[in-house]
């Protein structure tokens, strides 16, 4: 009789979620556990279950741009893809983004909402782009309020699906991505006193073009160049008869990944908009988003590698080679050790950057947590967005030639991973931020504090995982010291480097913060495991600096 390989397969992923349940059973109290437990579980069940099987037959839908009706009128209308249109319904009606903002919980409500997400994302193809936008517009008009905040704020936060917005932010141009303040989008007043604007420019990248609304910057006339001339603007893409509001899709864009999320080329021809606050400063305006993308985009990465290693374990279950499965090879054991100890130390460094969010909003945190926070932002996305990526190619490989093939749905899994190191900030652009958190607001020293008092809660068996956390942390404390006082101009050239030590080093502390709880409240070691296995794989990534890596770089024939 012929073989045929069983494929892999999922249950429910709240129930079979070690690393999250036991994070819920440290940091909330029993009443708490209450409220979010039964939530998750039918998340996780969805998850496994339903959201899953679609996402398989969803495979080869894309979206669909119609620029015309049959009739020759233009409609720039975009068909979405069952698995999305899905995915919009149960965002709304699980609250994905009010949960943050009924605060069910407190100050632990980010914590809440963000488990609910890291269970949603994986088997809904990126449809938390429009969430994580939703969720940034949301903190953004709720921190400066106005007429904006009037209009969006209940559609935002709605559980009717019927009423629920999402919202895009819209800031990439021709001129660049990261230097914002290069924008040619060009703002002139009407003249009805009604104090707003119409939008002229080209938005290069939106990815969230289905979006009811949207957040974008543009330059009112008479006001200087650079990015403290832009004002922060709120955008209604269509008006009340459902027409675009001055608003072309010129196309959309053709993706290595995330190709369900219908990213588009926008020509903004008389687009009216209201400033959100002022017609200045902008780029600082839009900050409380940018904060909250930066933490949905760790949060994915979690999810990213939670799929790919679920999916990978049980398949080495099901997959017998040279006479037993492959759940008992011990290298494939190490392979799965090793991104399982990668995944667990980015979890509780994420959600250490929840926890601080959700306290920075119901204004309970402390000023060194808010200083710590400031650093948190940049260092956690950019260090599990590198670990994402790295984890579900591992993945990948640990299906062998089925792991390369694109009707398994694997593929998808690398392909959408590899954006989260792009979005909301590049490694280089988010290490360069964390720079200027440690110039500017002094954010380094009560980041330290973070890791060491993380690490000196350190149980016994993990005491030098724990020192190893510190040392790396002041070493590369003592590095940015160093270099400077002694040469300034390298300090660029390493910030790479010195950010992703500093996470490193914060995964560690804080995992192993965790698995000593979890070793003595849960008899339960797996946490020890990992943080050891963490510390092997290296913590320390700072090496001495190469002045001569600029004729390297570019070494042209």
């Amino acid at each position: 009789m012929a073989f045929f390989q069983a494929p892999p397969g999922l249950g429910n992923q709240f129930t079979s979620d070690r690393v999250l349940r036991s994070y819920l059973a440290r940091t909330l109290d029993a009443d708490q556990r209450r409220v979010v437990e039964p939530e998750l579980d039918s998340m996780g069940e969805l998850a496994g279950g339903e959201l899953y099987r679609m996402q398989l037959a969803d495979r080869l839908n894309e979206p669909r741009l119609v620029s015309w009706d049959p009739w020759g009128h233009r409609v720039d209308h975009i068909e979405l893809t069952p698995l999305w249109q899905r995915a919009a319904v149960l965002a709304a009606e699980r609250g994905l983004v009010a949960t943050a903002y009924e605060r069910k919980i407190g100050s632990l409500s980010r914590a809440h909402q963000f488990s609910l997400v890291y269970l949603f994302d994986a088997s809904t193809d990126v449809f938390t782009c429009p969430l994580a936008m939703t969720d940034g517009a949301a903190a953004t008009l709720s921190f400066h309020g106005g007429v904006a905040a009037e209009r969006a704020l209940p559609h935002l936060l709605s559980r009717d699906p019927k009423s629920a917005w999402t919202s895009g932010q819209w800031m990439t141009e021709r001129t660049g991505g990261s230097d914002v303040g290069l924008s040619e989008t060009v703002a002139r007043p009407m003249d009805d006193g009604t104090g707003r604007y119409r939008l002229y420019g080209t938005k290069w990248f939106t990815s969230a073009t289905t979006s009811q609304m949207a957040l974008t910057l543009g330059r009112p006339e008479g006001n200087p160049a650079g990015g403290r001339g832009l004002a922060l603007f709120f955008v209604e893409v269509r008006d009340e008869n459902g027409n675009m509001n001055g608003i072309s899709i010129n196309r959309l864009k053709d993706k290595l990944g995330t190709r369900k999320v219908p990213t588009a080329e926008l020509t903004l021809d008389g687009a009216i908009a209201i400033p959100v606050v002022g017609t200045a400063d902008g780029i600082r305006n839009i900050s409380p988003m940018l904060n909250v993308t930066r933490t949905w985009n760790a949060v994915c990465s979690l999810a990213a590698m939670r799929r790919g290693i679920a999916l990978a374990r049980d398949y080495a279950k099901k997959r017998v080679q040279f006479g037993s499965s492959l759940a008992d090879k011990p290298l494939h054991t190490d392979t799965l050790a090793g991104m399982q100890a990668e995944f667990e130390g980015a979890f509780h460094f994420t959600f250490r950057a929840v926890e601080l969010l959700g306290k920075l909003e119901t204004k309970t945190a402390t000023e060194r947590e808010l200083d710590a926070l400031r650093l948190y932002t940049p260092l956690v996305k950019l260090t599990t967005g590198k670990q994402a990526v790295a984890v579900t190619s591992e993945a990948l490989e640990c299906f062998g030639g089925a792991g390369y093939v694109e009707d398994t749905g694997l593929p998808r899994l690398l392909r959408d991973a590899q954006v989260l190191s792009i979005w909301e900030g590049t490694t280089n652009v988010l290490s360069l931020d964390a720079l200027r958190a440690i110039a500017k607001e002094g954010a380094l020293a009560p980041f330290l504090d973070e890791i060491r008092d993380a690490a000196k809660t350190a149980s016994p068996e993990l005491a030098e995982e724990g020192k190893a956390s510190i040392r790396a942390a002041e070493h590369a404390a003592a590095w940015l010291e160093g270099t400077m006082a002694k040469a300034p101009e390298r300090i660029e050239q390493g910030a790479r480097r010195f950010a992703m030590t500093l996470g490193r080093a914060a995964e560690l502390a804080l995992l192993v913060k965790h698995a000593s709880w979890s070793a003595e409240h849960e008899s339960d070691r797996r946490a020890t495991f990992a943080a050891k296995r963490l510390a092997k794989n290296g913590v320390d990534l700072l090496v001495e600096d190469m002045p001569e890596s600029k004729a390297l770089a570019m070494d042209d024939a």
